[in-house]
């Protein structure tokens, strides 16, 4: 496997990593995805093969925050360190950013795999999340 930044937006391939996952919301909203690749601060590629099998992307600042808008990985590629190598590779280029930030499910297997990156709930900080959502 390889990870390396993804800068050669390819709608097809972006949109199966999407579909497997089941975000509908990029599904329905096609047409703002390139934009928000364009403009975000950095996308990591996992390739098998060069096959696109998982994806990160982060928007922020890079010096303060960096906050982590997705990260998807093929099923059939889960489990099997993809998702830790992207986590590291971002981490690794950011070493001294002071807060990285992300929103995830409220299951067992997301707060599992951000445990074991360092990653703390929000409240155990003695912080409060505030989101607004259209």
């Amino acid at each position: 496997m390889e990870i390396k930044e993804y800068t050669k937006f390819d709608l097809s391939e972006v949109l199966l990593l999407y579909q497997d996952a089941g975000w509908i919301n990029y599904l329905s909203r096609r047409e703002i995805l390139e934009k928000a690749y364009q403009n975000s601060l950095i996308v990591l590629g996992a390739y098998e093969n060069e096959k696109l099998v998982g994806l990160l992307r982060a928007v922020g600042d890079g010096e303060t925050i960096i906050y982590i808008q997705d990260l998807l990985v093929l099923k059939e590629y889960q489990h099997q360190g993809v998702g830790k190598a992207l986590m590291k590779s971002l981490l690794d280029k950011y070493p001294n950013v002071y807060q990285v930030v992300l929103l995830t499910d409220d299951v067992d297997t997301s707060k599992d795999f951000y445990s074991s990156l360092g990653f703390k709930v929000v409240r155990d900080n003695n912080c409060i999340a505030y989101i607004r959502m259209k």
